[in-house]
């Protein structure tokens, strides 16, 4: 019976998980290595480096998505190193992370809070709280004035996308930035940024108050938005996508699978996806599958993608994994074949090769 009992059982206990052990060569690739034979989130954070690194070496357009508390939790110059680098090739983020970036990028901080810091001290001081991270309000206020005076020295007889704006954005910040940020890094390596929330995030009290106070008002074509990422899709081969903090920001790239009839394309569908987030999902759902709740995790999959589920707070998460990239990656990036953007006003040049 015993016998008979492991018979039944052999087809599916094949891979024994191993744990993990002390990594004395301190390097963050080697632990991943290791990390990758455990179970649950550190299988899965071993296998998102992994992931990342099939992306590159497959010449795969691969899309950030981001959105959260990214830039207040120190993930800056991470997110700066994997752009410079072009590690990812199209970013997808929400207002906030923009406009915090922006702060930073003017040589402001944001600082450390503590849980004995009550809001009324910190209202009385002019402080703001974000989570566990304050700002000084009247810092975050000269970003307001700063975003008005980029708007100020347009062309407002015409419209812009979001995404042109935010290029514009990145160029006026690259001529005074000490050091570099997502706006900035991502005008250096012309690749473009799109952004879903605008309206509702803290940049559009930059532009309100930009018409307040000196009547300046500028248009924004949303569709160009769209088009301009169904372009991208359009002409992309192989697609990756990675999510960072929620899935909000990836529904806009989600958006070029509707719209896929209207330039009569069929929908391939990612062919790698990495979810890096604290939201709830079983991990049973990170392996490929087709059902509604994988499809809302990852976006439209090709059949037999490969994806990774790390139900991890991003700030943990990604200084592990792009600190592992900065040491094994270069050898994926030689012959690496990215899609090329070239910008001319609101128009933007895609070439895939």
């Amino acid at each position: 019976m015993v016998a008979q009992k492991k018979a039944k059982s052999s087809k599916f206990l094949t891979v024994p998980t191993r744990p993990v052990p002390i990594d004395r060569d301190r390097s963050v690739a080697g632990l991943l290595e290791k990390m990758e034979g455990a179970g649950f989130g550190a299988k899965q954070l071993a296998e998102a480096h992994r992931i990342w690194l099939d992306m590159l070496d497959d010449n795969s357009t691969i899309y950030l998505c981001a959105n959260g508390n990214l830039i207040t939790s120190g993930m800056r110059r991470l997110l700066a190193y994997v752009i410079k680098n072009r590690f990812v090739d199209v970013i997808v983020v929400s207002g906030s992370v923009i406009y915090n970036d922006i702060h930073e990028i003017l040589g402001r901080n944001h600082f450390q809070a503590h849980p004995s810091m009550t809001d009324e001290d910190l209202d009385a001081s002019d402080v703001m709280r974000l989570g566990d991270v304050l700002a000084n309000r009247e810092e975050y206020q000269e970003a307001d004035e700063w975003i008005g005076s980029v708007i100020n020295q347009l062309d407002l007889t015409r419209s812009y996308s979001i995404r042109e704006f935010l290029h514009l954005m990145g160029r006026e910040l690259s001529e005074i930035a000490h050091e570099d940020g997502l706006l900035t890094s991502a005008y250096k390596a012309r690749i473009p940024v799109f952004c879903p929330d605008l309206s509702g995030s803290e940049i559009a009290v930059g532009i309100a108050r930009a018409k307040f106070e000196k009547k300046i008002n500028i248009s924004f074509d949303l569709t160009q938005d769209t088009m301009d990422l169904m372009q991208i899709a359009q002409k992309t081969r192989n697609s990756g996508i990675i999510t960072l903090g929620g899935d909000s920001s990836q529904h806009m790239v989600n958006i070029t699978e509707i719209s896929s009839y209207i330039t009569r394309t069929n929908v391939r569908g990612h062919k790698y996806a990495i979810s890096i987030t604290t939201d709830s999902a079983p991990l049973d759902i990170r392996t490929p599958s087709y059902g509604g709740v994988h499809t809302s995790q990852f976006g439209k999959l090709l059949r037999g993608a490969t994806t990774a589920y790390v139900p991890c707070d991003p700030s943990i998460a990604l200084p592990m994994i792009i600190t592992a990239l900065s040491q094994t990656a270069a050898k994926f990036m030689k012959g690496r074949k990215r899609p090329n953007f070239s910008f001319a006003g609101r128009d933007l040049g895609v070439d895939v090769p």
